[in-house]
């Protein structure tokens, strides 16, 4: 083996979901993307890949030929580490589900629409932001629906921009609100609908890793002896993120929140 394979199979995979930039005001928001960016610097010479896994804004419509102001420190470091050789994947949020092209042409980062399955050191991952799996919910589901369709998208296209981003804003404003602190509970895993799904994958098909975002709680369940479901909590109350070393995957606190992460 080359001296510089070798070095590329010791480098690790991260992944990391939820900051929602954006919200709920400006100045958190910048506090927060700032961090965000310390972090990605700090791990830079250690990634060979990095995926987000989600609702990285809390809200994005990439108009036709306008996109969102702000966010100008992410975007730049993620056009960084994609121009230095590290293999970045976006997968859509509920919130940012709107993505056109502005990824892949400006970063060159493929986005995933949906829950995508990896393969890496012989240990097989599904991924994706979580949203809309398993069962109930079903009022988001059908939402989810009207929402992915493309006239709802050229519909809210033909809104200014500052009417359709403000009404954007308040919808989910008043969506954290009515959600308040449910998501800090682990639920079991009979009413947690993500392990429910994560079991009926397993049933189909043998997964070493499930790995979503969405739930806001960092969560680290083992189904049996060989699988695990990971819930990669955010980058609002926790920080925490995965990373993947070529044999173990670790949930870690960036800011040294480790105890709160539920390890079952």
């Amino acid at each position: 083996m080359k001296v510089e394979e070798n070095i590329m199979t010791q480098k690790n995979i991260y992944f990391l979901s939820d900051f929602h930039l954006g919200a709920p005001d400006y100045a958190s928001s910048l506090v927060r993307e700032k961090l965000l960016v310390q972090f990605l610097d700090e791990i830079k010479d250690k990634a060979s890949e990095i995926f987000l896994v989600g609702d990285m804004f809390d809200f994005w419509y990439e108009y036709r030929k306008v996109v969102p102001k702000g966010f100008t420190r992410l975007l730049g470091k993620l056009a960084e580490l994609s121009d230095a050789g590290i293999a970045m994947h976006f997968f859509v949020g509920n919130h940012d589900m709107w993505m056109r092209d502005y990824f892949q042409v400006e970063l060159n980062i493929p986005v995933y629409f949906e829950a995508k399955e990896f393969e890496r050191n012989d240990k097989i991952f599904l991924i994706g932001h979580g949203d809309g799996l398993g069962p109930g919910d079903h009022g988001y589901k059908r939402l989810k629906k009207v929402f992915r369709n493309p006239v709802s998208k050229w519909l809210f296209g033909i809104l200014p921009p500052v009417a359709g981003m403000g009404l954007a804003h308040y919808m989910s404003r008043r969506s954290r609100a009515q959600t308040g602190s449910t998501e800090e509970v682990f639920l079991g895993e009979e009413k947690e609908w993500l392990i429910i799904y994560c079991k009926e994958m397993l049933q189909q098909k043998k997964f070493d890793f499930f790995v979503f975002g969405h739930r806001h709680l960092p969560i680290d369940y083992r189904l049996n002896s060989t699988s695990r479901y990971i819930n990669l909590g955010d980058w609002i109350r926790y920080f925490t993120y995965a990373v993947f070393d070529g044999d173990k995957l670790e949930l870690k606190s960036y800011k040294g929140m480790d105890e709160k992460i539920i390890r079952i």
